[in-house]
């Protein structure tokens, strides 16, 4: 299959997902790619990003398949992770992927961390998997986003200085992505 669409799934309490962080920026320049789509929604349920609403939006409204990478931010990765369990996709770029409710209660309402990760399940369905993460993110430890890219056996960049990737522009997601579409 070949890789045509790309979406991304925002970081909860994003609010407008056009201006917030890098989204935008990088659905323009994913764009620009000849023969690749991107999409990039107002989530519904944006503060807790309910698992039970942001998959079906992802499958119903997005059309993720397996000609889509899923491009996931914070919780927008814990979503791709979870579709990516019962989903065939092309693949995944994680950025600031972690793999517990932190202790937060929101996060813990979002239902994406009351039972094991299948990982083996993942790779089964998904080609291609890039993660990002930096160790100075505020709010994810490092160990988490490492035990991800060990589950899924990710290709990592792993940064020092990036935070929580919440930058106006993110060059090296689109090299990422086209780096995908030469796999393609």
């Amino acid at each position: 299959m070949p890789l045509t669409k790309a979406i991304i799934v925002p970081g909860n309490g994003a609010g407008d997902v056009e201006r917030s962080n890098w989204y935008g920026w990088g659905k323009k320049q994913i764009n620009k790619i000849p023969d690749m789509t991107c999409l990039l929604s107002n989530m519904p349920d944006p503060v807790t990003a309910r698992e039970s609403i942001w998959l079906p939006f992802i499958q119903e409204e997005l059309q993720c398949d397996e000609e889509t990478v899923i491009i996931g931010h914070s919780s927008g990765a814990a979503a791709a992770m979870r579709y990516a369990e019962t989903h065939k996709v092309y693949g995944l770029i994680l950025v600031g992927a972690y793999t517990s409710d932190l202790g937060d209660e929101n996060e813990r309402e979002s239902g994406y961390f009351g039972r094991p990760w299948e990982w083996e399940q993942m790779r089964r369905n998904v080609g291609h998997i890039v993660q990002f993460g930096s160790t100075d993110d505020p709010f994810l430890p490092w160990e988490e986003q490492q035990a991800v890219a060990e589950g899924l056996g990710a290709v990592l960049h792993k940064y020092t200085d990036r935070g929580h990737f919440q930058n106006t522009q993110f060059p090296e997601l689109i090299d990422a992505v086209r780096k995908l579409m030469a796999a393609a």
